[in-house]
């Protein structure tokens, strides 16, 4: 990785998104202290690993990847077992029953976990995790496997925790999952951060959406639309080997389809194309687009390999 700059704001959601290979599970395994970095600095809550060891990940919990169990042993019996290597105390049965209840898995916690699901295993991995109480809640790819319910559950659940004050740092490779969930979102290419800022910056920066029309007849469709051009209003209309193109706000296309109808030809199909998120999203990751990358970031990064700071207030 090189000048990778994160500044997490205490109490959000915040994305690191960016292809398979782009650097992220390396960035978390480094906050975890599993690899270390050639340079820069990390501090989480205003600790670091230079000067404070493991005492760095007191206010941390998480984990990389998929969380890992005792397939023989209850989630309950898992759980308890953590519980006691994390040194909990006589607590620690009633932390279980709650997070138990947090991530909905009450009603399945004294059965052995070699009968879950996926989408159960990954929600007891945010149980083990929210064991510790930590302030800093990190989660690599949670929706990453699951069905579309277990993808709908995970986002509820880490919706909710976040809304209970829980900073939580999400990596994710799907632009629809982060922007559902997140606040603010570093995407990163090749180890290196192409954009930091808030969903709303992001949004700036995406083309118009685009609608693929066919008709009864798309050679006459074009000729209406374009006598009607000044009318429409800013939308583009190409011609594609399928379908023709409509590339503008949702308002203009919609008059585009009036306007059709009104001329007498029919609207077979209009189906979205690429939302323009994730359209921003591959321009930002894809260099064969060739985008400019001065014109891509509005924001820079500092220079440090790896610096991320929690608790901030900005």
């Amino acid at each position: 990785m090189d000048c990778v700059d994160l500044d997490v704001a205490e109490g959000t959601v915040y994305g690191l998104l960016g292809p398979n290979g782009a650097g992220k599970t390396t960035f978390m395994r480094i906050l975890f202290g599993l690899v270390g970095a050639d340079a820069g600095t990390l501090e989480v809550f205003g600790r670091s690993w230079t000067y404070d060891g493991v005492a760095t990940l007191a206010p941390v919990a998480g984990f990389i990847e998929s969380p890992r169990f005792y397939p023989y042993l209850t989630g309950r019996a898992n759980l308890r077992l953590l519980a006691t290597l994390d040194r909990r105390g006589k607590d620690a049965d009633a932390r279980i029953d709650e997070v138990l209840d947090i991530v909905d898995l009450p009603d399945r916690a004294d059965e052995k976990v070699s009968g879950y699901s996926y989408g159960m295993r990954q929600r007891l991995g945010v149980a083990a995790s929210l064991l510790r109480e930590p302030r800093l809640l990190v989660l690599d790819e949670p929706a990453n496997g699951l069905d579309p319910a277990g993808i709908r559950d995970m986002r509820a659940l880490v919706t909710r925790l976040a809304r209970s004050g829980l900073t939580v740092l999400l990596s994710s490779h799907d632009m629809d999952e982060v922007e559902q969930i997140c606040d603010h979102v570093t995407i990163m290419s090749k180890g290196r951060v192409a954009f930091t800022g808030s969903l709303d910056r992001l949004r700036a920066l995406a083309p118009a959406p685009t609608h693929l029309l066919t008709t009864s007849d798309d050679l006459a469709a074009l000729r209406v639309l374009s006598k009607a051009a000044e009318r429409l209003g800013d939308v583009s209309v190409t011609t594609t080997s399928a379908a023709l193109a409509l590339r503008g706000p949702q308002a203009a296309v919609d008059r585009c389809v009036i306007t059709l109808a009104d001329a007498g030809v029919a609207v077979r199909t209009l189906v979205p194309g690429t939302s323009p998120l994730k359209a921003v999203f591959f321009s930002l990751t894809e260099p064969e687009d060739d985008v400019d990358p001065d014109q891509a970031q509005p924001t820079a990064t500092n220079g440090a390999v790896t610096t991320a700071t929690t608790g901030s207030s900005r």
